[in-house]
This record gives structure tokens, C-alpha cells and sequence, in this order.
């Protein structure tokens, strides 16, 4: 690892009034800081000369004290830069340089003889700043009432935003100007397990914008740890954004003890889209991995018995039971419903299909007791993690399992009561070790138990780590659905594998996602993490398994299969059923070969809300995969292939849109083809709408595979 680290410190006796500047490694960016004249904190930051963030105002209140927003002047700056690159357990290419300069300003608040440092880092892409406490005589316990950060934007841009929620990130994106965010908020609220909205104008992050001047730029946080997930209010007459924390059960939005700190609140720029989705910034502001040893974290692409109960062919409950009690109910004398899709013999028949096809894993949700009644009912002790209904033997299974060479995936649906959770933890994770289990999806569908906590707050946040640096404990990777959404904490905590945290495929039996859905999501969600989006489904229409539900997948069959690469997670599923994947062998061949794991990625076009096109090197293999993804109006992708090596020679298989595919109409139709391409090789695409492609290339070591094959045009 090469670092560099070059402190400059200023020293000051008395205070400083004048601006502070500082510019990014490059000088594409400047900041400015300085104290107003009520003393009060403000920063601003242009790009390129261009304004991305206006004057605002920094601070925080505080209940029953006096705030940190006016009353301070400036005691020492010091200004520093870092150069380092890093190689990340797992991720989207194989080492990441974390390069800025840095310049923390020292405030002293007379009125309160109380200090706190602002600190901030500029990047080649990007800002990132946050407020920390030093250890003082003044400044012990405190509680903030709010955070009142701002981003005072240049104009109305175009914004892709969720509505802001305390509870649920499960919203499609709204794409509207800034000024039209309160006029659609109601239509763009729609029904969830969980959700407290908080504003008309309120959005989360990230908060993805471009500029009328063709800026791109993305608002979230990094190291969202022992504090309260941040959201946006919108001030649209000014166009200016101020922090929204999420509150506890009594309104309190985070309690604190110094020396302490805030997340990092990260501003993306550039004038590329492409850009924002190359950048590594909120990965970089996190603290390096806490685990000596990261040899048993390893990427997974995974089946399971999941979407058969998604789309209501069949059930998680044993029993058509209404109400059931854990330790009281004997299962053995009840009568099953005969739908119940976690039994011994079925699962038996996914790990076949993971054994013959090469997959890792295999996961089944609906075994364990208590399914009949875990939904909406606010009930504590709802699930034990360790008892399995009578029809699944978890020995038998393991066993079975292990002899095929395929891995067991835990299922945890907590019901959102984190209390009985929290009691059963260790025993649960024993219990996994015991049984071959080495990773685990847990979940939190629901309101909270404790009554009142939220999915954002600061109390729920720290449960989220809890459970994640207990599974390191015993070695087990964690895949949390319905947790907060990612600020790059996989950096620090690499068996945090996966996250959902927004609408993934689950969405299509509950009525459908946009057809733009996954040409916006990695501008939005994934620049915290990677998401457990579940791709791979070829059966598009919910009817042919569950006769009731009418919805279908926006999506043709090719997109599904570029989703794998446009949808970047170590932790893939192919969702489907292995009886369907039987009648599309050739396609599924594409989910067979695509790796998990990256060497190297290259955007190759984008545009959020329109298309995206991402090429990715294996890790350790000279082979790529390209995904591209369309929204409903369909397109011809253009690209070339000038990051092959010119010294080799590959093949293409181009899985695509046949000519008369349509997301809604036609979305089974497409066609393979292969052929011969090297680095000077371009391609034009067809992209129906909702459609796309995915192509392997795979670098020939046998000259004689090329026999009859023809340069790809």
C-alpha cells in the first residue's frame, strides 16, 4: 500500500476572520470556509469554476443547551493532504486510491468556552466534511435536537429523489425539477409495511441532481455510525437543502458523549455522469477493515426458495394456523397447509439444481416456526432463529448440502423486533456454525419493537453493527434487507455482504417497478454499497405461477441478464425458479458464467433515468462482462471494447433483445450470438424498451475455438 501523509499546521493566537480556501489534488475544486458575521459556520464549493454549493450555513442544535450554529470564531486550521491506494476485500476493481487534501478547522464558542472542529476533504471527485467533539471541560453529554447543515444548490435542477422517510426506502424514484417535488409528494408516497414521511418537500439520500449547466451531482454520508441517518428538507423557493436526522421514540435525533464525531456529509460532482458512478469517495471516508483475517468473506452468487412465495405460489407458514406460540404450539399435531415450500424434499431439489449449474448457495426462507402470524402484529417474541417446522431437517439438509459442495443460507426475518433479536443472537449464530451456515439474510419488515424506533434512527443503527461485528464473531457474512441504506461501511466491515435498503425485484409480484428503475439506482442506492437487487427472473408474467396476482416484471428477459452486471454486488441471486431456468438453458448460461468478484470497471455510456452500459473485468481472469440497461423507450448502445488487451484475442457471446422484444408486450424475445472481437472491435446495440443485452468475453487460449467464428460488428 503506498500512503502519503503531509501535515501543515497554523497555530493562531487570538481567532481568524478571513475566508479559508482549499482546492482538491487537482484544482477542479474549491472550497471555502468561513464564519459569518453572528458567528456562524458556512461553507461553500464550486467545481470547475462552476457553483455547486452556494454560501451555507453549518452547525447543529442542541436540547436544553446552547446550540452549535452562531457564537463561534475561528481558533487553527490546519491543512494536510493523504495519498494512499487500497485493495478492498471484495469490490468493483481490484485497488482504490484515496487521495485528497484535507483542512479541519478548529472553532471556539466563547459564550460556552466549548470547541468543536469542522474537518474537511477534497477529493478529485468530491467533498466530504463532518463535525467532531474533542474531549473538553465543557462539553460532556449532550442531545441533538437537530442537525442544521445546508447545501444552498445553483439553481432548480433535475433531481431523481425518494420521499423522505424515517422507516422505508421502498419508494420508485421520482424524476422531477427541484421546484416540482411538492406538487408530486403525495402520488409518490405509496403504501409500505413501515413508513413515516415528514415533509412535503422532504427527500433522502442519495440525492441524485443535475444541473441545467450539465453538472452532475450527488448529496449522501459515509460512516453513518452511533448516529441518525440523514435526510433532506427542501426549501424550494430557495432551492436550498438542510439536514433532517431521524428521530427516536421521543424526538430526539441522537445522543452524544465527547470525543465524539458525525458521518461524513459527502457532495459527488462531475460533469459525466459516468463520473459519478466511477467514484469511490464514500467508500474512502470510511476507516479501513477491522478484521485481521478476511479469508472466510468470500463473494457468493446464490439460489433459493424465495420467489415461489414472492409471487404467492406458495408459502412461508407450515400451517393455515391464525395465531401460533413459540413453545406452546406443537407443530407435530398440526395439520400443514400443503404449500409450505420450505420442506426437506424441495429444498433438496434447489440443491441439486446450485450442485449441477455451480453455484454457491442456496437459501430458504419459511423454515423455521412462527410464520403464521409474524406480520403486523407487533409481536415480541415472534421467532427463536433455531426451530425448524417438522417437514425441514436442518441436519439432513446440511449434510445433503455439503456432499453436493453447495453452502446453506440462513434466513433471519426479524419482524422488526430487534429486542428478541438481540436475546437470541448468539445462540442463533451458533446455530448456523453447527449447520454449515456462513452467511445470513436477515430482515426488519415492520414497525420496531422497541415501540416507536425507527429504521433510521440512531438506536437501530447501532443494532444494525451490533449484528454485523457479532456475525464476525462466528464468521458469518450478513445480507441485511430493510436496514438502513448503505454509507460505505463494507470498507470496515467486509462481511457486510449485501444490502436491499430500496424496491428490488421483490416489487414486480407487488404490482411492478418502472421501467427506468434500474437505469436510476446506481446513481442513487448503490453509492453507498451494493444491493441485493435479486435479478434473473425469465418468467415475466406473475400469473403463470400464482394465477391471482396479474403484475409483471418490467423487464425483457436480456435486461435481467445485464442486471448482473449493471447491479453491482458481490452477494448475486438468480431469482427465478429452476424449472424455468430448464426451459432457457442457453440464456441462463449467461448467470452461470458472470463473476462476482472485479478486477476492473469501466463505464461505458449513462445517463440516470435512460440507460447505463458497464463493462467489468473477472477478478483474476482476463474475461469481461458488459450489462447495459434501457428505460421504456429503447435505444441503440454504441461501444467499443479499447480496454481489451491488444495482445489477445476473445470471444463474444451477445445475449440481446430479439428485434420485436418489448418490456410489456414481448419480453421472452431475444437472441445469442457469438463472435470474435479484440480491443478495436465497436459494437452497435439493439436495447428494446425495458431491454438491454449482457455480453461475456472470454479471452481465447485455444486457437483452434475460433474455427468459423466472425468478427463481431
Amino acid at each position: 500500500m503506498r500512503k502519503t501523509f503531509i501535515t501543515m499546521c497554523f497555530c493562531l493566537i487570538g481567532s481568524l476572520t478571513f475566508a479559508q480556501e482549499l482546492r482538491s489534488p487537482d484544482s477542479s475544486f474549491s472550497l471555502q470556509f468561513s464564519v459569518n458575521d453572528k458567528g456562524t459556520p458556512t461553507y461553500q464549493l464550486k467545481y470547475k469554476g462552476k457553483s455547486v454549493i452556494k454560501t451555507s450555513k453549518m452547525g447543529l442544535e442542541l436540547k436544553d443547551s446552547i446550540s452549535f450554529q452562531e457564537g463561534f470564531a475561528i481558533a487553527d486550521t490546519k491543512t494536510s493532504t493523504f495519498d494512499e491506494t487500497w485493495k478492498p476485500v471484495w469490490g468493483e476493481v481490484s485497488q482504490i486510491r484515496n487521495h485528497y487534501n484535507e483542512l479541519a478547522v478548529t472553532l471556539d464558542q466563547k459564550s460556552t468556552q466549548r470547541t468543536i472542529i469542522i474537518r474537511f476533504r477534497l477529493f478529485n471527485d468530491g467533498l466530504g466534511f463532518r463535525y467532531e467533539f474533542p474531549e473538553q471541560k465543557n462539553l460532556n453529554y449532550f442531545i441533538i435536537k437537530e442537525e442544521k447543515t445546508q447545501f444552498a444548490l445553483a439553481g432548480d435542477h433535475k433531481t431523481f429523489w425518494l420521499p423522505g422517510d424515517y422507516d422505508t426506502q421502498e419508494y420508485s424514484t421520482v424524476t422531477s425539477d427541484l421546484s416540482e417535488i411538492r406538487g408530486k409528494m403525495k402520488a409518490a408516497v405509496t403504501p409500505n409495511s413501515s413508513q413515516t414521511t415528514f415533509s412535503d418537500t422532504g427527500v433522502q439520500t442519495p440525492l441524485m441532481m443535475k444541473s441545467k449547466d450539465g453538472l452532475y451531482i450527488n448529496i449522501h454520508e459515509a460512516a453513518l455510525i452511533d448516529y441518525s441517518c440523514l435526510s433532506l428538507e427542501l426549501d424550494d423557493k430557495n432551492f436550498i437543502l438542510e439536514s433532517v436526522l431521524t428521530p427516536d421514540a421521543i424526538g430526539n435525533k441522537g445522543y452524544m458523549q465527547a470525543p465524539t464525531k458525525t458521518p461524513w456529509r459527502t457532495i459527488i460532482v462531475s460533469d459525466k455522469a459516468a463520473g459519478i458512478l466511477e467514484s469511490k469517495l464514500v467508500l474512502n471516508l470510511n476507516e479501513p477493515t477491522k478484521f485481521k483475517d478476511t479469508s472466510w468473506i468470500k463473494p457468493v452468487k446464490y439460489i433459493g426458495v424465495w420467489w415461489e412465495m414472492i409471487t404467492g405460489k406458495s408459502n412461508w407458514a407450515y400451517s393455515d394456523l391464525s395465531s401460533v406460540q413459540l413453545g406452546v404450539t406443537d407443530f407435530s399435531k398440526v395439520t400443514p397447509s400443503g404449500k409450505h415450500a420450505a420442506n426437506t424434499a424441495h429444498v433438496k431439489e434447489y440443491i441439486d439444481f446450485a450442485s449441477k449449474h455451480g453455484f454457491d448457495a442456496v437459501l430458504v426462507e419459511g423454515w423455521n416456526v412462527g410464520w403464521e402470524d409474524w406480520f403486523g402484529k407487533t409481536k415480541d417474541y415472534v421467532f427463536d432463529f433455531v426451530t425448524p417446522y417438522p417437514d425441514f431437517d436442518v441436519k439432513e439438509l446440511h449434510n445433503y448440502a455439503k456432499s453436493k459442495g453447495v453452502k446453506m443460507m440462513m434466513h433471519h426475518e426479524t419482524s422488526s423486533s430487534v429486542r428478541n433479536y438481540e436475546r437470541h443472537l448468539d445462540t442463533a449464530y451458533k446455530f448456523m456454525v453447527e449447520n454449515g451456515y456462513n452467511s445470513v439474510k436477515s430482515g426488519y419488515v415492520g414497525n420496531m419493537i422497541p415501540r416507536g424506533e425507527h429504521h433510521y434512527g440512531q438506536w437501530m443503527n447501532n443494532h444494525y453493527l451490533y449484528a454485523i461485528e457479532k456475525a464476525a464473531d462466528y464468521k458469518i457474512m450478513v445480507n441485511a434487507h430493510e436496514a438502513v441504506r448503505p454509507t460505505g461501511m463494507s470498507r470496515t466491515y467486509p462481511n457486510l455482504i449485501g444490502n436491499e435498503s430500496a424496491r428490488g425485484t421483490e416489487y414486480e409480484a407487488f404490482g411492478g417497478n418502472n421501467a427506468d428503475h434500474t437505469t436510476i439506482l446506481p446513481f442513487t442506492r448503490l453509492i453507498g454499497g451494493p444491493m441485493d437487487y435479486t435479478p434473473g427472473i425469465f418468467e415475466t408474467k406473475i400469473s403463470a405461477y400464482n394465477p391471482e396476482n396479474n403484475s409483471f416484471v418490467h423487464s425483457t428477459l436480456a435486461r435481467q441478464l445485464a442486471l448482473y452486471v449493471t447491479m453491482y454486488s458481490p452477494l448475486q441471486m438468480a431469482g427465478d425458479l429452476p424449472e424455468t431456468y430448464n426451459k432457457f438453458l442457453d440464456a441462463f448460461q449467461f448467470i452461470k458464467d458472470v463473476a462476482v468478484d472485479w478486477d476492473d470497471t469501466k463505464i461505458l455510456e449513462a445517463e440516470p433515468g435512460d440507460y447505463i452500459t458497464i463493462a467489468r473485468k473477472a477478478k483474476g481472469t482476463e474475461n469481461w462482462f458488459i450489462g447495459s440497461s434501457c428505460d421504456e423507450n429503447g435505444r441503440v448502445s454504441k461501444i467499443n471494447f479499447n480496454y481489451l488487451d491488444p495482445a489477445k484475442k476473445y470471444i463474444a457471446t451477445i445475449y440481446s433483445d430479439a428485434k420485436d422484444a418489448h418490456y410489456e408486450t414481448n419480453p421472452q424475445a431475444y437472441q445469442i450470438r457469438k463472435g470474435l472481437v479484440t480491443s478495436k472491435t465497436k459494437l452497435s446495440q439493439y436495447c428494446a424498451p425495458g431491454g438491454g443485452y449482457a455480453i461475456s468475453v472470454m479471452e481465447v487460449k485455444d486457437s483452434a475455438v475460433l474455427k468459423g467464428l466472425k468478427a463481431i460488428k
